[in-house]
């Protein structure tokens, strides 16, 4: 274990300030200052809100990661940081902060994806990725079905989502149901006391000529939003428990017959999923009863590793250690609209052992830092 590489990573694409730190694939530390509490009164993410709660936690975020793992930064191999996708003013403080640790402790930085992370992450709790993995990635921002033969240089796009992705369809609905965000959560705990047949919503592309692998929640919520007004119109009460329980299982549904039809198509005998909707229960007990049924191994990492995280981005950044990608340039930028297709930010940079001409600059200020 001693020989493994050991990497902190810095994510910060959204409202989570997330440091982890990893040895190989084991987790030694996965820090996390949240600020979804100062979004709920605006009813999602407020970019700028999130950029300065990302400043604020960042250096005692990383200081608490490296007291829960024992070990100093010096000790470091290297240090990640999600480059894109995400928003860009939060991206560009984690990128900002990853590129002044890894200058003023001379460690290869290494630019990385964070839907390319959302898939690493499972290496910590289930062992190495099998090779090729397929996997499907839920969370407010992105639904994609992924295949990844090697997850630090060739990742394939199979579908995604063409609207709303799922994570973003529960906030809204949570919003038309009155139940604060992130909606999430609390339609996944309203929907067990509901009934998830009681109201027939749609299931978007599922058509026999629509596209086999890509997914749209738009006219799904759009379905959900009508049928409450008409209620609230007629004067009758909306039954939430069970809105809530139809709706999910509507998304569910789509998620999990798309994901193991990917898995049978391309021949691929085990399914990942990730993302922050991954930590919703019924999606996880009906993606557990389709592939054993259809003979299919299912991977989850559990729920606090589904959420955005540092130890998804470092665990990324050991593999690019272990396995000798090229670090990042210095002049590594956040991307918004990163590709999945770019699993990490290569550069030009090879002298991660030896001290820069221009070190020498900054020695004191090293010294007064990390000594």
């Amino acid at each position: 274990m001693a020989d493994e590489p050991l990497v902190l990573g810095i994510e910060t694409s959204c409202d989570e300030t997330g440091v982890g730190i990893v040895r190989g694939t084991t987790l030694l530390a996965d820090a996390v200052a949240s600020s979804v509490d100062t979004h709920a009164r605006f009813g999602g993410v407020v970019p700028e809100i999130a950029s300065r709660a990302h400043l604020e936690a960042m250096v005692p975020t990383i200081e608490r990661a490296l007291k829960d793992a024992g070990v100093s930064a010096r000790d470091l191999d290297g240090i990640a940081v999600t480059a894109g996708p995400g928003l860009a003013g939060a991206l560009l403080v984690g990128v900002s902060a990853a590129k002044a640790y890894a200058y003023a402790l001379n460690k290869p930085l290494y630019g990385v994806n964070h839907l390319a992370s959302h898939i690493c992450v499972d290496q910590l709790e289930h062992g190495p990725l099998p090779e090729p993995t397929m996997a499907l990635l839920v969370s407010g921002g992105h639904s994609s079905l992924l295949l990844a033969p090697d997850i630090t240089s060739d990742v394939r796009p199979l579908g995604a989502t063409i609207d709303d992705a799922a994570g973003e369809a529960f906030d809204k609905i949570a919003r038309v149901l009155d139940l604060g965000f992130p909606g999430g959560p609390v339609i996944d705990r309203l929907a067990r006391e509901g009934d998830p047949k009681a109201i027939a919503f749609p299931r978007g592309l599922t058509g026999s000529r629509d596209p086999a692998y890509d997914f749209s929640f738009s006219g799904l919520k759009t379905s959900v939003a009508r049928w409450i007004e008409a209620k609230r119109a007629a004067g009758e009460e909306v039954p939430v428990r069970d809105v809530a329980a139809s709706f999910q299982e509507a998304v569910v549904d789509v998620l999990t017959r798309k994901a193991v039809r990917a898995c049978k198509d391309e021949g691929v005998d085990h399914l990942m999923i990730g993302g922050g909707v991954a930590a919703n229960s019924r999606l996880r007990a009906l993606a557990q009863e389709r592939c054993e049924r259809a003979g299919i191994r299912l991977r989850v990492p559990r729920p606090g590793l589904c959420t955005d995280n540092g130890a998804m981005v470092a665990a990324l950044g050991a593999e690019m250690v272990a396995r000798n990608r090229p670090a990042s340039d210095w002049e590594l930028s956040a991307d918004s609209s990163l590709p999945v297709t770019d699993p990490h930010v290569p550069g030009t940079r090879h002298d991660h052992g030896h001290t820069h001409d221009h070190d020498h600059v900054h020695e004191i200020s090293k010294d007064n830092l990390y000594s």
